[in-house]
């Protein structure tokens, strides 16, 4: 039962991957450090082999059909061998789906490496320096994208024999049960008994195959949901640093702790700290800030994985009302991009907050980053 329930959990965790797609609002955090990651990405896909080999050695050998009954005549004999039969078909059944799963790991194996090798191809180009939004590392990050989904599709194919694999265990259960109620049903002959003891002992046996094979099935969803997911949030934050033809660092989304109540809203300039972490002046139309926002923030992360940020919109508190209202709401749009960057970045936006404020001591329009 309490396997059932773990694969059953990790099924659901499954069905809550979604898709994402090349947009200038969904581009996120991006992927840094591609090398390293993608080399630990594949070894964490491919490190299984010795387990693998393992259990399918160990169901190759006791999937073999079980074969030595006589007939006794009696009516125990003959739900001996409807037993038999049964069990028969069972280890068929366990033995196919142990082929599966290796089929689909092995599958899984050659779609990760394909899905970093685009990656790294990508990375390489930003890393010597490329144009924002280069059509030809946009459609290498579609390309990625689709890797990415096939690698998913595994893993819906892994949930599908999960399924298979559970009504085994159903089936292998139910048969333990029926063995040995049949020891109590009179008229059998001591030959009955030598044979439903022979027969329970196989089907335990199986059963026990069979629970370390949903046991090792779930144990994969686990990973390999996990592994998708970690690389959506990288593949997104890819997908910045393609838009923007530099790559940043590390997606933000490693060093912080996702498990964050909801932050109260702020309504003043001021923070748990009085000097901000980050001053950006919009003096300019175009003002490139991100490099800059993504190194301090990136600091602060190193020190403190729990950190949250406020992000302020600052308005010179001069001019007429029209004059400071107007440069209020430019200021107001000046920080919501800043907060855009961070999650693209790969801040949760749970741990961001933003809020505005006026003062006599700019003479353009602000966004200040504090942190809290």
């Amino acid at each position: 039962m309490a396997v059932r329930k773990t694969y059953l959990a990790v099924i659901g965790a499954a069905l809550l991957l979604g898709g994402c797609s090349f947009s200038s609002e969904a581009l996120w955090p991006t992927l840094a450090g591609e090398g390293n990651d993608a080399t630990e990405s594949s070894a964490m896909m491919a490190d299984t082999s010795g387990a693998d080999a393992t259990t399918s050695s160990d169901v190759a050998r006791s999937t073999q059909p079980l074969t030595g009954m006589s007939q006794t005549g009696t009516f125990v004999g003959s739900r001996v061998e409807n037993m038999q039969a049964e069990l028969n078909r069972l280890k068929v059944a366990l033995n196919e789906h142990n082929n599966e799963l290796q089929q689909l790991r092995a599958q899984t194996v050659r779609n990760s490496q394909a899905y970093h090798g685009t990656v790294a191809a990508i990375s390489a180009r930003l890393q010597v320096g490329t144009t924002p939004g280069n059509p030809v590392l946009v459609q290498q990050w579609n390309t990625a994208q689709q890797e990415l989904d096939r690698v998913n599709d595994d893993i819906a194919a892994m949930n599908s024999l999960a399924n298979n694999v559970a009504a085994d265990s159903t089936l292998s259960t139910f048969l333990l049960e029926s063995v040995r109620s049949a020891y109590q049903v009179s008229g059998a002959v001591d030959e009955d008994h030598r044979q439903l003891a022979l027969l329970e002992d196989e089907t335990n046996r199986t059963t026990v195959l069979i629970d370390r094979l949903l046991n090792e099935i779930s144990e994969g969803l686990a990973r390999q949901t996990s592994y998708v997911s970690n690389e959506r949030a990288n593949l997104n934050a890819l997908a910045l640093a393609v838009k923007n033809g530099e790559i940043f660092g590390d997606a933000l989304s490693k060093r912080v702790f996702q498990s964050q109540a909801a932050p109260a809203p702020a309504s003043s300039m001021s923070s748990s700290n009085d000097r901000p972490l980050v001053v950006i002046r919009f003096d300019s139309p175009s003002v490139k800030y991100e490099q800059a926002l993504y190194n301090a923030v990136n600091r602060v992360l190193e020190r403190r994985p729990q950190a949250s940020f406020d992000v302020v919109a600052v308005t010179p508190n001069r001019g007429t009302p029209a004059q400071v209202a107007l440069n209020s709401n430019k200021s107001k749009r000046n920080a919501q991009s800043v907060l855009r960057s961070l999650t693209d970045m790969g801040m949760p936006s749970t741990r961001v907050r933003v809020s505005d404020a006026t003062s006599a001591s700019v003479s353009a329009n602000e966004v200040h980053v504090f942190v809290r």
